[in-house]
């Protein structure tokens, strides 16, 4: 049944692309040319002079027994997984355009990791600024439509996890302290100078958030968990890995 929905949804969205390639790329740039669809958080809270729409703290804290990618989750049970965007972002296009397509479905998970959109330390502030608020966005809108969120929480360049530029960490804007995020590491720590962008912004972000729980697509090294002894962090394999391992 769950297999069957999904597919639904994506064949509905293939008859709409097949319509002719003009009119995709239209709908597309319209959808990003309008504040990307800025009916997303009407009701939403906000925070920051950046008015980052906020994900609220869940009135329980759920650990998923497992996180499968979007473009995968039809092969997951939903009573075991929840849903996350830790893969290329054209692989999640459909759900930045057409959320109001993913609610019914997305109930039927353990929960929804907010997309990962790419915030990369080279892109313009602007861009990944915008990334972060789309990432907001989407998971303030299924939060309000009733899927159970779970923030997650990527950060680029310094700017975005200190205030060297910006008046306030805009990494970590919208989402609320003493609560459960996600993270991804992988290719984080892969080198030396990826591995110190991510433990700054880790460090930044566990003293500003403070979090409970850390769900971790990946790993991290135990030497950085050691210091942040009062959270929970939660390991994930990867999608391939966690098949391969069955």
């Amino acid at each position: 049944m769950l297999k069957e929905a999904v597919n639904k949804v994506r064949r509905t969205r293939r008859r709409r692309k097949s319509r002719s390639v003009v009119d995709s790329a239209a709908r597309n740039a319209a959808s990003l040319s309008d504040g990307c669809n800025p009916e997303l958080v009407k009701g939403a809270s906000f925070e920051g002079f950046l008015e980052i729409p906020i994900i609220k703290k869940p009135e329980t804290l759920i650990v998923p027994d497992g996180l499968v990618p979007f473009s995968k989750m039809e092969k997951a049970n939903p009573k075991a997984f929840a849903v996350c965007e830790y893969e290329n972002d054209t692989e999640f296009k459909d759900i930045l355009v057409n959320p109001k397509d993913y609610i019914k479905v997305l109930r039927k998970y353990q929960g929804f990791i907010s997309p990962d959109c790419s915030v990369y330390r080279d892109m313009p502030l602007s861009l990944q600024i915008t990334n972060i608020y789309r990432s907001r966005a989407i998971g303030y809108f299924f939060q309000k439509n009733r899927v159970y969120v779970i923030p997650c929480v990527r950060w680029g360049d310094e700017r975005t996890y200190t205030t060297k530029v910006l008046p306030e960490k805009v990494a970590f804007l919208g989402v609320e302290k003493h609560s459960i995020i996600s993270i991804g590491s992988y290719g984080q720590i892969k080198d030396r100078v990826n591995r110190y962008f991510f433990e700054a912004g880790l460090d930044s972000m566990m003293e500003t958030l403070e979090p409970e729980i850390v769900l971790v697509y990946g790993k991290v090294p135990e030497d950085v968990k050691e210091k942040y002894g009062d959270t929970r962090f939660v390991e994930y394999l990867n999608w391939t890995s966690s098949v391969r391992s069955k």
